[in-house]
C-alpha cells in the first residue's frame, strides 16, 4: 500500500507555487529560464522552500525599525519618570532627552513628507522664520536684564511673562490657521476656476466645428461648389451673426480665417443665369469686386468686436464694420482691409505688412463713400475709413500706407501714426 501523505507538509503544487511567488513569478505566466517550476524529488525541495517561506517577511527592515523604536520611546519614558520619582535628575534628563532623540528620528520621514505635501513651497520660508523671530523674542526676553534680580547673574524666567507670550502665540497660531484656511479656499477657487475656462474652451471648439460643418454642408452640395442660392446663403449669414456673439476673440478669428480661406467672404464672379462662381483658369476662383456676390456679407457682425491679440493674417476684412473694434496687437498681415470701416478702432501695435488699405493709386486712392461706387482701377471711394484710428505703434507700415493713413484719418489719428504726418495734407478736413 501507499503511504498517505502527511498532512502537515505541503504537497508539490504548494512547493511549486511557493518557490514561484518567493521568486517574484507570477504563476499565470509561462516559465521563464531560471525560474523554478518543478522537482521531480518534491520531498526533498520541501525544507528548502518552507525555510523560504517562514524566513521571507514582507518588510523585515522597516517593521524591526519601528519595532524597536517604540520599545525605547517606552523605556526612555520609563526611565525619565524613575528619574522623576526618585529625585535623581541626571536619569530624567537622559531620559528625557532620549524620549525626544528617538521620537524626532521616527517622525522626520513622515514629517518630510507631509511638509513638502502639505505646506506650499511660497509659505516653506515663511513658517520657519515666524518661529526663528518667535524664538528670538522670547530669547532676548529672557537674556535681557528685566528678567534678572538685583545683584544676580543668574537668568530668572518670569512664568507670567512666559504664559501672556504663549498665549500670544497661540492666538497668532490660530491666525495662521485661519489664513492658511483661507489659502486653501483660494487655492481650490483658482483649480476650479481653470477647470470651468478649460471646459469653455472644450465647448466652444466643438460649437465652432459645428458651424464649420454646417456651412460646408450648405456650401458643398449636389447643384455645385458655392452655388448662389438666396435661402442657402440667408441661412449661412445667420449662422455666422449668431456664433460670432457666443465665441471670444480667438473663436472669432478662427471662424474668419475659415471664412476667408473658403472664399466664402469674397465675392466671386459669376455666371448670371446660373449663379455659379466661375473658375480663373488658375484652380481657383475668379474675383468681382465690382459686381461679385459673397456667399457670406460679414456687414455689421463685426462692430465694436474684441479681436485683441488674434491672428487674422490673409483675412478678407473688406467692406466689413470694424467700427470700435479692437485689433490691438493683431497680426493683419496680407489681410485685405479696403472699404472696411475702421472708425473709432484700435489699431494700436498691430503689424500692418503688406495689408491693403485701397486699391489703385496713392494719388487718387480715398476712402469709401455711401453715394459713390468705387473705382477698383483709380482707388477712388476703395480705401478704409480711418476716422479717429488709433495707430500707436503700429508695426512694419510702409510709406504708400503712412501716406494713406495721414491723408484720410483726420487730424487726431495723425498724431498716432509712426513716423509723423509732416509734409502730407489732410485730404479729411477735420
Amino acid at each position: 500500500m501507499t503511504p498517505e501523505p502527511n498532512s502537515s507538509q505541503p504537497n508539490a503544487s504548494e512547493s511549486i507555487a511557493t518557490v514561484e511567488t518567493l521568486n517574484g513569478a507570477n504563476p499565470n505566466r509561462p516559465a521563464e529560464q531560471g525560474t523554478i517550476v518543478a522537482t521531480a524529488e518534491p520531498e526533498k525541495s520541501l525544507p528548502q522552500a518552507s525555510s523560504r517561506k517562514v524566513l521571507s517577511p514582507q518588510y523585515p527592515t522597516q517593521t524591526t525599525a519601528e519595532m524597536s523604536g517604540s520599545v525605547l520611546i517606552l523605556g526612555s519614558i520609563a526611565t525619565m519618570i524613575i528619574g522623576l520619582a526618585n529625585d535623581v535628575v541626571w536619569i530624567g534628563l537622559i531620559g528625557a532627552i532620549a524620549a525626544i532623540g528617538i521620537s524626532l528620528r521616527l517622525m522626520w520621514p513622515n514629517w518630510g513628507k507631509i511638509w513638502v505635501q502639505v505646506i506650499p513651497p511660497a509659505w516653506r520660508t515663511l513658517i520657519v522664520a515666524c518661529f526663528g523671530l518667535l524664538a528670538g523674542i522670547v530669547g532676548l526676553l529672557m537674556l535681557s536684564g528685566t528678567n534678572t534680580e538685583p545683584g544676580s547673574r543668574n537668568i530668572q524666567i518670569n512664568w507670567d511673562a512666559i504664559g501672556a507670550l504663549g498665549e500670544l502665540i497661540g492666538a497668532l497660531g490660530q491666525i495662521l490657521i485661519a489664513i492658511l484656511g483661507v489659502y486653501v479656499a483660494w487655492r481650490q477657487y483658482v483649480i476650479s476656476k481653470d477647470l470651468t475656462i478649460q471646459q469653455n474652451r472644450i465647448t466652444q471648439q466643438q460649437t465652432i466645428d459645428a458651424y464649420f460643418q454646417g456651412v460646408s454642408d450648405l456650401a458643398l452640395d449636389e447643384q455645385g461648389f458655392l452655388e448662389d442660392w438666396p435661402q442657402e446663403r440667408a441661412i449661412a449669414e445667420g449662422r455666422t451673426a449668431a456664433i460670432m456673439s457666443s465665441v471670444d476673440a480667438e473663436g472669432k478669428a478662427k471662424i474668419l480665417r475659415f471664412l476667408s480661406q473658403s472664399r466664402l467672404v469674397t465675392p466671386l464672379q459669376r455666371d448670371r443665369l446660373l449663379g455659379r462662381p466661375i473658375l480663373d483658369g488658375n484652380g481657383g476662383y475668379a474675383e468681382d469686386r465690382d459686381y461679385g456676390i459673397r456667399v457670406i456679407d460679414l456687414n455689421v457682425m463685426l462692430a465694436g468686436a474684441d479681436l485683441a491679440s488674434t491672428d487674422l493674417r490673409w483675412t478678407d476684412l473688406s467692406d466689413a464694420n470694424l467700427v470700435r473694434a479692437n485689433l490691438s496687437k493683431c497680426d493683419l498681415v496680407k489681410a485685405n482691409l479696403s472699404r472696411a470701416v475702421l472708425y473709432d478702432a484700435n489699431l494700436s501695435r498691430a503689424d500692418l505688412k503688406a495689408a491693403i488699405l485701397f486699391y489703385g493709386s496713392i494719388d487718387t486712392a480715398s476712402p469709401r463713400s455711401r453715394n459713390e461706387s468705387p473705382n477698383y482701377k483709380t482707388g477712388e471711394y476703395t480705401g478704409a475709413v480711418l476716422e479717429r484710428a488709433d495707430f500707436t505703434g503700429v508695426k512694419r507700415l510702409s510709406e504708400e500706407q503712412r501716406q494713406y493713413c495721414c491723408a484720410w484719418c483726420g487730424s487726431k489719428s495723425r498724431e498716432t501714426i509712426p513716423g509723423g504726418c509732416d509734409g502730407i495734407p489732410n485730404k479729411l478736413g477735420r
